[in-house]
């Protein structure tokens, strides 16, 4: 009996202005936050790249650095509604959409460095549940939401975003890795990424910073 196919996943990653990105890493200057914020952004959207059941990859940006993700093979898109995480994620899924009616659409935020191609192609490989979601390493947010084929996303990220995606009547994949479960808000979820193993880029900010005396 053969095994049913695999499906094919377009990703949206919304990625805000950086330069009002990541205010709460206190005590660090406001450059030195872009760059971090930056750094995660791109150690994210590469992994997700380098994912083998991701057939493409949306970035959802005003930012200047949009060239820089395009650099990575990602499809940029410019963040028409301007106003917020969730409508940014909602425009990117409406132009997949717009161009295959029937694509299967993972929107996950942009602050997710330490995440590996793994740790994805797992999560993709086994979702079972046409809507789904990864609680974030804290348990009352969300890092990923997924809705297959002939769903559709109602992204509610934010402050008790777990609860809400949960009354929805998304899944929860508790077998999600600590590195899929991990963004980064705070110096404390910082350290906590690092631990667990981060992406080049962040890496090389944090090696920066820590010579520099700043960490």
């Amino acid at each position: 009996m053969n095994d049913p196919p695999q499906l094919r996943w377009s990703v949206v990653v919304p990625v805000k202005s950086l330069t009002v990105a990541k205010s709460r890493l206190e005590g660090l200057p406001a450059q030195v936050r872009r760059n971090l914020a930056l750094a995660f952004g791109l150690d994210t959207v590469a992994a997700v790249i380098a994912t083998g059941q991701v057939a493409e990859t949306v970035v959802v940006t005003n930012d200047a650095t949009r060239e820089e993700f395009e650099r990575l093979g990602a499809l940029v898109v410019a963040d028409r509604p301007d106003a917020g995480l969730n409508p940014a994620i909602l425009h990117g899924e409406q132009y997949l959409r717009s161009r295959d009616a029937d694509v299967s659409v993972l929107a996950m935020t942009g602050d997710l460095p330490g995440l590996r191609p793994d740790d994805l192609s797992q999560l993709l490989t086994d979702a079972v549940a046409p809507y789904w979601f990864v609680a974030d390493a804290h348990g009352t947010g969300t890092t990923m939401l997924a809705a297959a084929a002939g769903r559709r996303l109602s992204p509610a990220f934010g402050p008790g975003s777990r609860a809400a995606h949960e009354a929805q009547g998304a899944v929860e994949r508790a077998q999600a890795g600590a590195r899929a479960r991990r963004d980064v808000d705070t110096l404390g979820d910082l350290w906590d990424a690092v631990r667990h193993g981060v992406g080049p880029r962040t890496a090389a900010a944090v090696q920066r910073l820590a010579a520099a005396g700043r960490l």
